[in-house]
């Protein structure tokens, strides 16, 4: 039996990511694995729809297994996300890892990954950030003139560079998966129009779910049918929208202290973001005043996302410590066996479950579920508390 293992947000599941599970299959899949984001993904924001609505889309578009990426790295930069699930893979006992990339070649990938760790690499970064570069900017120039055009042009691409950490993850995991490209075809990332084929990003989709529009030329007819169930149930679209004073009310009660101890605070930034909450009356503003060419929208949204959710730094060290199933169907119980027989990590797919854990392990769970409980908030219909002990596995 081989399994190939999928990390995704599927925010939302479309065509592109079908096509991805259908390359998968076609490669010689007998069950596909997902490490999917919980209700908060790495955009620092929340999912357009919830864990389960998603879980659901992925089982009726080919996953066999559905595996939550706890919160800390869901929410966390692209070499933190990768980690997270490349761990979890591992812990299911995947052979092969499928994601998609702009360049669809693993040697070129793999030439890139080869740049990143070079010891070299480092004083030339440090060098053009001095020079006033974002980081991003700086990783790739500093490539360019050390490696070349061609590897450096692979770093301009984001999905390229999220396979780049998925190599660097296996390599400081010592993986023994086997890595699977598919060459990403459609819109670009974040595009705002249709590319060829009448293909969407996911940006595109969530704008045209925020706006009532209709996107289902853009889905699979499975994932769109439960997205009509989730907008008809007011589950859906979420969004912090909804949250918006109660997260500059938590932000205002912390120290300067508790903020320097939040992930992807560094050199002095919490300063920068304690004098921002002191004057921004909207998120919008907030991320506008903490924003500065060094310092990415994305990275600060996920610095006042973690705030919020009462994430610090040292809740992503190492690697997750559970496998929590989110879905499966009838293929999933091979992949499950072959979890349980490795015995790497504890599976979670009950509430009693997590009465098992470890205190390292319990403090992660508490923050999914706090996440969860605040993420009912985040819908057109608010929910109760206690939604991840009550909604359990989803079973196709």
């Amino acid at each position: 039996m081989i399994v190939t293992g999928v990390i995704a947000e599927f925010n939302p599941l479309h065509k592109g990511h079908a096509l991805l599970l259908k390359k998968v299959k076609e490669a010689g899949a007998d069950r596909i694995a997902v490490v999917m984001s919980g209700n908060f993904v790495q955009r620092g924001e929340t999912a357009i729809l919830s864990k389960w609505a998603r879980t659901k889309q992925a089982l009726l578009c080919g996953a066999d297994l559905v595996v939550e990426l706890p919160v800390p790295w869901a929410v966390s930069g692209a070499e933190k996300f990768a980690l997270g699930g490349i761990s979890l893979l591992d812990a299911v006992g995947a052979d092969r890892i499928a994601f998609g990339s702009e360049c669809g070649s693993i040697d070129l990938l793999r030439k890139a990954q080869q740049a990143l760790s070079s010891p070299l690499l480092h004083e030339a970064i440090h060098d053009e950030l001095a020079a006033g570069s974002t980081f991003a900017a700086a990783r790739q120039t500093a490539v360019r003139q050390l490696f070349g055009e061609k590897t450096a042009q692979l770093l301009g691409c984001p999905n390229n560079i999220l396979a780049i950490e998925y190599l660097k993850a296996m390599e400081r995991t010592h993986s023994h998966m086997v890595p699977f490209t598919v060459q990403r075809e459609g819109a670009a990332h974040d595009s705002k129009t249709p590319g060829e084929n009448r293909t969407a990003s996911s940006a595109q989709i969530r704008r045209m779910i925020q706006s009532n529009a209709d996107c289902s030329e853009f889905l699979p007819s499975a994932a769109w049918t439960v997205l009509q169930s989730e907008r008809e149930a007011g589950r859906a679209p979420a969004s912090l929208v909804w949250l918006e004073r109660g997260i500059l009310a938590k932000l205002r009660t912390l120290s300067k202290d508790k903020l320097s101890r939040l992930p992807d605070i560094s050199e002095g930034l919490e300063n920068r973001v304690y004098s921002a909450i002191q004057r921004a009356d909207s998120l919008g503003e907030l991320y506008r005043m903490i924003k500065t060419k060094r310092y990415t929208l994305a990275r600060i949204r996920r610095i006042v996302l973690s705030s919020f959710l009462g994430i610090d730094a040292s809740c992503r060290e190492g690697d997750p410590p559970y496998l929590r199933i989110l879905g499966i169907r009838k293929g999933g119980a091979d992949i499950l066996k072959r979890a349980k027989i490795s015995g790497n990590l504890p599976i979670l797919s009950r509430k009693a479950d997590c009465s098992r854990l470890d205190s390292r392990a319990a403090q992660i769970i508490k923050l999914e579920n706090t996440a969860s409980d605040l993420f009912a908030l985040c819908t057109p219909r608010a929910a109760p508390c206690g939604l991840d002990a009550s909604t359990g596995v989803i079973v196709l």
